[in-house]
């Protein structure tokens, strides 16, 4: 597995995406890729020598907080990577109501047209969900299996 800290120029890169899909203007933290497209925050007190002997020397999976993934040109934003920047979220939110918060969040996706082609943040109420696709005729839904709502019947 690939490990690669970000440098300042990298994380701008991340950081103008990002401002443009989603209107984030600020990301305090370290940048990490693990693989080709898994993106990391780490908002600790090590520095960038400290995180590489740490991922050299010490048998863990990794450092951060898994927050996005990029998709071509694109940036999809993790949950948890909504969580933390939801407060600088102005762009693609995409509101739902209760009955397609409960699809959405047991993994469906919601037979939608938006009129977009972009990643969107799904929001309910003051809830935000984790990030959608929308494309022509739905918004593709990436909440993990492990993290759906289950069937109580």
């Amino acid at each position: 597995m690939t490990f690669h800290i970000f440098n300042k120029k990298e994380k701008q890169d991340i950081l103008k995406a990002l401002k443009e899909q989603f209107g984030i203007t600020t990301l305090f933290g370290t940048l990490i890729k693990r693989g080709t497209e898994r993106i990391f925050l780490f908002q600790g007190s090590l520095n960038e020598k400290q995180i590489t002997k740490l991922e050299e020397t010490v048998p863990i999976e990794r450092v951060g907080v898994y927050f996005a993934k990029i998709q071509g040109a694109d940036i999809r934003l993790s949950i948890e990577g909504v969580q933390l920047l939801k407060d600088q979220i102005t762009k693609n939110v995409f509101e739902i109501n209760e009955l397609q918060m409960q699809e959405w969040m047991s993994g469906n996706e919601l037979p939608i047209k938006t009129g977009k082609h972009c990643f969107l943040i799904m929001k309910h109420k003051n809830d935000f969900l984790g990030t959608g696709k929308a494309s022509e005729e739905k918004i593709t839904n990436f909440i993990s299996k492990s993290r759906r709502l289950k069937n109580r019947g």
